[in-house]
């Protein structure tokens, strides 16, 4: 028998058999076409399935779960606490963490314009061996001007990259083998800088998280069937669930899939013994989404080495559940953090608050940010009218435009894609997206890439 003790948050995947044939799970490919990502421990096999967070797994030689128990539960346990005693903690424990993952290492910082990176930067701002980069997408928001700024005031090295139109199709086939169809593939945008950073260190230091961790969702106590309508559409992606009920009756499923996915989100969703909506739903996205998309995603850094994630920590976890709601929410603990240790990153612009920064971002309202919002709308207009339409996501770089069509077109209707899904399905998701509404339909074509190069993997 061999014995596994998965974290509270796992960095990898890891997959064990079950009883039960080798056949495709349909319904979790359609969970996972709606939402981005595979639910609980489903995979696209019904004999395989992920090791759930925070258990310790019991298998036997071939590989199969004999036993799983909890370890650990997500709790909400708040300490009485002033606000300034939970900074302390705070400062104390991601100190601490950040130095014991990074000691003696290379470390590479991905900076981005929040605070989630920023924060990692003042923890390692005495680190004798960083190197930092930034990448922002062509024709975008010049987002390594910020990091830049950063790395500056902490003397950190400094590569700027910027996302290339097209990259995608150069490498699609070695990131499917890498996150094996697990996520789609426009997500990890790492993927087109992979051999910058082979020389760059060897850990990379990340913060992702931080941002769910660290902040309240600002609910009002709500029922259950109200926690599940929240998360619905915290988690649903635009044109996901069309897709995925037009395969739900194509493939004959039984009842109806909306129905199906609720009770699912439901059924997951009253195992959290948490009785306030904010923390519970923080727990759920923690629990089922960073487990299964987040961590899916670091694949690609781990491909060229190792990683380090102070907020995924068992500690961080642990300290979550005992703040109070009240200091998590609106980053307060995060900004508290960098502010009083290195005021003059607080200086620098919050992207998610521009132009303001981690000392003004309060007057980003009306009438204070009205000048800005009228010269980014000016600035966005004229490029749209010299050719140059501003780009937010990475795919608008990787599906749109000629080129990049002649490539789309070949996976989603010479591959092997149309052995699960029908041709006239496909065609008509291509269609829409090339002629309606392509932020809607983005994710669908997305997804049906997914499948199309899973398909081709299943099939060599």
């Amino acid at each position: 028998m061999i014995t596994l003790k998965t974290p509270i948050i796992p960095t990898e995947t890891t997959i064990a058999k079950v009883e039960g044939n080798h056949d495709l799970d349909l319904e979790a490919i359609c969970l996972f076409i709606a939402f981005g990502f595979f639910f609980d421990t489903d995979t696209y096999w019904k004999d395989e399935k992920v090791l759930s967070p925070g258990s310790i797994h019991t298998l036997n030689k071939i590989n199969h779960i004999v036993s799983s128990e909890k370890w650990f539960n997500w709790h909400y346990s708040p300490r009485e606490l002033k606000f300034n005693e939970a900074l302390e903690e705070f400062t104390e424990l991601f100190e601490r963490i950040v130095w014991e993952q990074t000691e003696n290492k290379r470390v590479i910082l991905p900076i981005s314009g929040g605070l989630d990176s920023r924060t990692l930067a003042v923890a390692l701002r005495n680190h004798p061996n960083v190197a930092s980069y930034s990448y922002e997408f062509q024709n975008g928001y010049p987002e390594t001007k910020i990091a830049r700024q950063i790395a500056k005031a902490c003397q950190f090295p400094f590569t700027s990259l910027t996302v290339p139109k097209g990259y995608l199709w150069n490498c699609i086939e070695e990131l499917a083998e890498i996150n094996q169809c697990y996520s789609e593939f426009t997500h990890p945008r790492q993927m087109a800088f992979i051999n910058e950073f082979k020389g760059m260190g060897n850990l990379f230091s990340l913060g992702h998280m931080g941002d769910l961790m660290f902040d309240s969702f600002g609910f009002q106590q709500l029922s259950v069937d109200k926690e599940v309508e929240v998360l619905t559409k915290l988690l649903l992606k635009k044109g996901g669930a069309e897709l995925a009920s037009s395969l739900w009756k194509i493939w004959g499923l039984k009842g109806d899939f909306k129905d199906y996915y609720s009770t699912r989100i439901k059924s997951l969703l009253e195992e959290i013994d948490i009785k306030e909506t904010n923390p519970k739903i923080r727990a759920f996205k923690t629990h089922y989404y960073v487990s299964r998309w987040s961590s899916n995603n670091l694949s690609v850094f781990k491909s060229i080495h190792p990683v380090s994630l102070p907020y995924f920590d068992d500690n961080m976890c642990e300290f979550i559940c005992t703040v109070p709601e009240k200091y998590l929410a609106n980053r307060q603990l995060q900004i508290a953090y960098i502010k009083q240790i290195a005021p003059d990153l607080a200086k620098i612009t919050w992207q998610g608050q521009k132009p303001f920064n981690l000392n003004s971002y309060h007057l980003n309202k009306s009438p204070f940010n009205l000048p800005y919002r009228a010269s980014n709308k000016i600035k966005r207009i004229l490029k749209e009218s010299i050719g140059k339409p501003y780009v937010s996501r990475n795919w608008e770089l990787q599906f749109l435009g000629k080129e990049n069509d002649t490539h789309l077109r070949k996976w989603l209707f010479e591959s092997n894609l149309k052995g699960l899904v029908p041709i006239k399905l496909i065609e008509q998701f291509y269609t829409n997206f090339k002629q309606k509404e392509t932020l809607v339909y983005s994710h669908p074509v997305s997804m049906l890439l997914t499948l199309a190069l899973f398909q081709q993997k299943i099939n060599y």
